[in-house]
């Protein structure tokens, strides 16, 4: 029998062990194969909402869409959400268990394995191959006692695992033969192959370099997979690269704050080709003054005091405000909804010491933190620029907002106001994560702007050619008859 389960590892963060976990998982559900995704341990503030309220990592979601299935809790197990460079929220099967530093989740790993091997349990069950993403490198000596989220893992599991490498990175056979070298002679007996990934150039001038590498490690390379320009998938946390845009008739900013979340919320903005779409960094600014507008939006937080107090530090709030007296607009999305408003108080100590912020008090309400956590997929209707459409998305936030004064709102969900519009229409906000995936929204987007786009396509459509392209890219220049071999005769060795 072939192992149900196979493990992609990686010799560094982003060495492309997501998007070979999303190219697996379209691979094989094209062949009619009953496939899942899974990611033991993800540190990430990115996330997804399933259809039972779970949360799950947005890398999961994206691979659960490759492998043609309903998002289920047990593709991610235990997510790690920073709250601040020591503690984080720890998320088991879906719903919040605790806040932990890294002392205390690092003592707490031997229950936090319980749940990954119960949902492991459960997918090997219902499905015919389960895809394996690891965390970092397996290398990380200092990481490697308690481990569930790597070797510690594929051990238990008794899974054949595959270690990929960035070759852009440089020193690609170093990290192959160095990463190798550092584990157990188990650990080294499971790896079963590797893959060099974001290849560029003529693999002639790379052959010699495979066969060495064949030689000195016995393992085979099962591929070499080129680097793949335009490819438009959902990164797991790090923020992606800006895109090259043609006749730009948006201009679009977004501060980058330390604990920004779900910034794929901006996936189908940045990649619009009549939008230009900027991330901010303060690092990277000569002065405190914010670049020309016609938009700023204020991202989701996981830490929304912490991430306003940056703000005002770099001196953006009086920026706003100069770009909102000359007549630019300002939309906030989830923390950057809450941190519009006059306040936000902390009674209990959530996101860290309590006590209260002043906003930026552009609309009239007041943000109360609180333990329990609205996490809702929603369906509803936007109502921008004198447009009604419908939208989707989903909520995953700390606390409620009151207004304290009749506003505009924004979104009608379930015959419920949502969201705000300020009176003079330049400052709009809402909870609703993923609110400009769709192509109908994103052109209203542009109209409150006094804009007008052609071009635009709902994320999902996008991202649904993007796996495509990349199972493709994948199949071709992986050997997958000789991995299905290897998986075939992985019980018998």
């Amino acid at each position: 029998m072939a192992s149900r389960t196979l493990m992609i590892q990686g010799t560094t963060s982003d060495a492309g062990k997501t998007t070979l976990v999303a190219a697996l998982c379209r691979i094989y559900a094209k062949q009619g194969m009953k496939v899942a995704p899974f990611k033991p341990q993800n540190m990430a503030l990115n996330s997804a909402v399933t259809a039972c309220g779970g949360e799950i990592g947005r890398a999961q979601a994206v691979q659960a869409q490759a492998a043609k299935v309903e998002l289920s809790v047990d593709f991610n197990p235990i997510l790690l959400k920073p709250q601040s460079d020591k503690n984080a929220q720890v998320i088991i099967h879906g719903q919040v268990f605790s806040s932990m530093d890294a002392q205390d989740y690092h003592d707490y790993k031997t229950i936090a394995k319980n749940a990954v091997f119960e949902s492991h349990q459960r997918l090997a069950q219902n499905f015919q191959r389960v895809i394996v993403e690891g965390a970092g490198s397996p290398a990380e000596i200092n990481l490697r006692a308690g481990d569930i989220a790597n070797m510690g893992f594929a051990e238990q599991a008794d899974c054949p695992v595959i270690i990929i490498a960035d070759i852009d990175k440089g020193g690609v056979f170093a990290h192959l033969v160095g990463t190798l070298d550092l584990l157990s002679k188990t650990e080294q007996a499971r790896v079963v192959g590797f893959v060099i990934n974001r290849f560029r150039g003529d693999i002639k001038l790379l052959e010699s370099g495979l066969t060495w590498l064949e030689e000195r490690t016995q393992k085979p390379v099962l591929g070499v997979i080129p680097y793949i320009h335009g490819l438009h998938i959902a990164a797991e946390d790090a923020v992606s690269e800006q895109q090259q845009v043609g006749q730009a008739k948006l201009k679009v900013i977004v501060p980058v704050t330390p604990r920004m979340s779900n910034h794929n919320d901006f996936d189908a903005l940045r990649i619009h080709n009549e939008i230009d779409f900027q991330f901010i960094y303060a690092s990277e600014l000569k002065s405190t003054a914010l670049p020309p507008a016609d938009l700023i939006i204020l991202a989701g937080s996981k830490n929304s005091r912490a991430d306003l107090a940056f703000l005002k530090q770099q001196g953006w709030d009086q920026q706003i405000e100069k770009h909102l007296r000359y007549g630019g607009k300002v939309f906030g999305i989830c923390g950057g909804y809450q941190m519009l408003g006059q306040t936000i108080i902390d009674p209990f100590g959530i996101e860290g010491e309590v006590g209260e912020t002043s906003g930026l008090n552009l609309l009239p309400m007041s943000t109360s933190l609180s333990a329990d956590k609205t996490l809702k997929n929603q369906q509803g209707t936007l109502s921008l620029a004198g447009n009604n459409i419908t939208v989707q998305g989903y909520e995953i936030h700390l606390g409620q907002s009151q207004h304290f004064s009749a506003l505009t709102p924004l979104l009608s969900i379930n015959n419920q106001s949502h969201g705000a519009i300020s009176d003079d229409e330049q400052v709009a906000g809402c909870y609703l994560h993923g609110v400009f995936d769709q192509a109908d929204a994103i052109d209203t987007l542009a109209l409150w702007c006094g804009a007008s786009l052609q071009n635009s396509q709902d994320l999902e459509e996008i991202q649904e050619q993007a796996i495509e392209k990349l199972a493709n890219v994948c199949q071709t220049h992986m050997d997958i008859e000789k991995l299905e071999h290897i998986l075939q005769q992985w019980r018998n060795s």
